[in-house]
């Protein structure tokens, strides 16, 4: 069995999980420290922790929470959350399901399109109306563009192939992190660049983006600065940390760019 982390972990979480019985750890939440599933005598549990300190996870982690109950069509409910001085814990439900694929010609691309439209129609919860989307802003060449990015759609953002899983036939949008609130065709933007990660040409990426209504209806400037900014952002980040996903990310947002006409900054 897993070790749990301490101090005082297992203290912590214990109210709500009982005895433990078992640890098995997991690659899924890559923003949190620790990503466990647990096994007590109160049931099975997907375990996010952080150290409960101010900064970027935990925000992530109490926003992840705080969105749960409004996307509870696509993910798997918060059951529990604990909180000492030392960590800050969500348990989830349980779901047995396999990472969506992304490649040319598979049966899951109509079912993610359709899992980020019905993402895109929820209503804009109140609690995410201060959640403004200003990732993409140090990114862009022209401080006007952002105001592209502005807009009243609940975004998701994390879009890969191990945050849409599928299982029979329902698909899950998993670890909300960072939800916000901007352009709607943003998500379909982000789904652009791992289709051409995963193989398409970004011409039939952005066809199976055009799928999604806030794509179709957003201004194709809007959507070039977008690709703009999103090259920088990957670039950037690929420069900064020398990981192969990192590196897949910046070449598949350079032959997007590349494809509407833009050129690196």
């Amino acid at each position: 069995m897993a070790a749990l982390p301490g101090p005082g972990f297992e203290d912590a979480i214990r109210p709500h999980t009982g005895d433990i019985r078992g640890i098995r750890p997991t690659s899924r939440g890559n923003s949190s420290a620790v990503t466990v599933l647990i096994s007590g005598t109160r049931g099975e549990f997907f375990v996010k922790a952080v150290p409960n300190r101010p900064g970027g996870r935990r925000d992530s982690l109490v926003r992840e929470g705080l969105i749960n109950p409004f996307v509870s069509a696509f993910s798997p409910a918060v059951l529990w959350r604990a909180e000492t001085d030392q960590w800050l814990a969500l348990g989830f439900e349980v779901i047995h399901a396999s990472p969506a694929d992304f490649t040319p010609g598979s049966p899951d691309l109509p079912r993610i399109v359709d899992t980020l439209t019905r993402i895109a129609e929820l209503p804009l919860p109140d609690i995410a109306h201060s959640w403004h989307e200003t990732r993409w802003d140090r990114f862009t060449a022209d401080p006007t563009h952002t105001e592209s990015f502005r807009g009243d759609t609940l975004l998701f953002t994390d879009i890969n192939p191990a945050n849409l899983l599928v299982a029979d036939e329902r698909m899950w949008a998993i670890d909300w992190s960072w939800p916000t609130r901007g352009a709607g065709f943003i998500d379909p933007a982000c789904l652009v660049v791992q289709l051409v990660a995963a193989g398409h040409t970004p011409e039939a990426a952005e066809e199976w983006a055009a799928r999604c209504p806030a794509w179709s209806a957003a201004d194709p400037r809007a959507i070039d600065a977008f690709a703009a900014a999103a090259l920088n952002m990957h670039t950037s980040r690929a420069k900064r940390w020398p990981d192969e996903w990192l590196k897949a990310m910046a070449t598949a947002a350079e032959q997007w760019a590349t494809h509407r006409g833009i050129m690196p900054q």
